[in-house]
C-alpha cells in the first residue's frame, strides 16, 4: 500500500492508539475506526479494544460483525474482522449469544495453491469458547458438533471451551474424546491439559493411563501435560516413569515435564541428577532447569552441583544457560 493510502494510514493511527489510554476520546476514535470498510482496519482495532478493555464499544463490535458474517468470503478475507471481534467480546466478557452461535457455523473456505483452505475454523474455536459463557439452552449441544469438526483448529477450541466453561459435563465429553481418539496430536494434547486443569483429582490416574502409549506423540503430551499441571500427584507419575524409562528421548521429555512443574521435588530430582546422572542426563537437566535462571535459590543449587560434578563441558553449559 502506498504511504497516502487510508488504509495503511488508519493502520498507523491504531498501532499509536495501542499504547493510550482508554479515554473518552480514544474511545470515539476507535469507534469511528471500527466503522472503516477495510476488515484489517476493523480487525485491528477490535484487537486493541480488548486490549484496553473497552467495553463500551461491544455494541459497534456486535454491529461490525453482523456486516461481515453477511458475506465474509467477499468482505472479510481470512476471517480477520470476524475472529478479532470474536475474541475480543470473549474477553469482554460479552454473553448474548447470537455472534457465537453465528461464528460456531462459519465456514469460509478461500483459494490456496492446492485445496480451498477454511479461514473459518479459528472463528469456530473462539465462538465455542464464548457460547458456553452465555445461558443459551443449547450451547453444549452446539459445542459437541466442533469435536468432530474436519479442522483441527476447530476441534481444539472446543476441547478449550469445554474444559474452561463446560463443567462436569464437559469432563465427561473430554473424557470420551480421548478414549475415541483423534488424528491430530494437538488435540489430545488439548484434551489432556484441559482435563488435569477441569477436574485435577479425577483426571490423572485417566491421563496417566496413556503415558505408555504406543503412538510417540501422545505419549509426550501426556508426560508435558502431567508436568504442567503442576499436580503433586502428577509429577509421582512422572517419577514412576522415570525409574523404569531407558531410551534417552524419553528421559529428555520427562526432564522437560518435571521442569516445567515448578515442584520443590521435582527441581531437587533435576539438581541431584546434574549433580550424579550421566554425563548426556546431566546436561540435559541443566538446559531444563535454565527456566529458574532468575531464581538465585535453584540457580545456586544447580551452580553447587555442577561444581561438584567438576566436569568442564557442564561448567560451560551452566554458564551458557544461566548466564547469558
Amino acid at each position: 500500500m502506498a504511504k497516502n493510502d487510508p488504509i495503511e494510514r488508519a493502520l498507523d493511527r491504531l498501532g499509536q492508539l495501542r499504547h493510550a489510554e482508554p479515554t473518552e476520546a480514544v474511545t470515539e476514535e476507535l469507534r469511528g475506526l471500527l466503522r472503516n470498510r477495510s476488515n484489517l482496519v476493523i480487525a485491528k482495532a477490535a484487537t486493541i479494544v480488548r486490549e484496553l478493555r473497552i467495553i463500551a464499544l461491544m455494541p459497534e463490535m456486535v454491529s461490525a460483525f453482523k456486516k461481515f458474517i453477511a458475506d465474509g468470503s467477499r468482505l472479510d478475507k481470512r476471517c480477520a474482522a470476524l475472529t478479532e471481534i470474536t475474541s475480543a467480546l470473549y474477553e469482554l466478557d460479552y454473553d448474548e449469544p447470537e455472534p457465537y452461535l453465528d461464528g460456531i457455523k462459519h465456514v469460509q473456505l478461500e483459494g490456496s495453491y492446492g485445496p480451498p483452505v477454511d479461514e473459518g475454523a479459528k472463528l469456530r474455536a473462539v465462538s465455542a469458547q464464548g457460547l458456553l459463557r452465555t445461558r443459551h439452552l443449547d450451547a453444549l449441544s452446539e459445542v459437541v458438533q466442533l469435536l468432530v469438526d474436519r479442522e483441527p483448529a476447530a476441534r481444539i477450541g472446543a476441547v478449550r471451551a469445554l474444559a474452561v466453561n463446560g463443567g462436569e459435563a464437559g469432563v465427561l465429553l473430554l473424557r470420551l474424546k480421548v478414549l475415541t481418539g483423534d488424528t491430530e496430536p494437538a488435540v489430545l494434547a488439548e484434551c489432556f491439559a484441559g482435563l488435569l486443569a477441569a477436574s485435577p483429582e479425577k483426571s490423572v490416574a485417566f491421563v496417566a493411563k496413556y503415558i505408555d502409549a504406543s503412538d510417540e506423540s501422545t505419549a509426550e503430551a501426556v508426560m508435558l501435560a502431567l508436568g504442567e499441571s503442576r499436580l503433586p500427584a502428577a509429577y509421582e507419575v512422572l517419577r514412576e516413569k522415570w525409574d523404569r524409562t531407558v531410551l534417552m528421548p524419553e528421559k529428555k521429555v520427562l526432564l522437560v515435564a518435571m521442569a516445567a512443574s515448578k515442584l520443590d521435588e521435582a527441581i531437587a530430582f533435576l539438581v541431584s541428577l546434574v549433580e550424579s546422572a550421566s554425563m548426556p542426563i546431566a546436561a540435559a537437566a541443566v538446559k531444563d532447569l535454565a527456566i529458574y535462571r532468575h531464581n538465585e535459590r535453584v540457580s545456586k543449587s544447580v551452580r553447587a552441583a555442577v561444581v561438584t560434578r567438576k566436569e568442564r563441558a557442564l561448567v560451560v553449559q551452566f554458564e551458557q544457560d544461566f548466564q547469558s
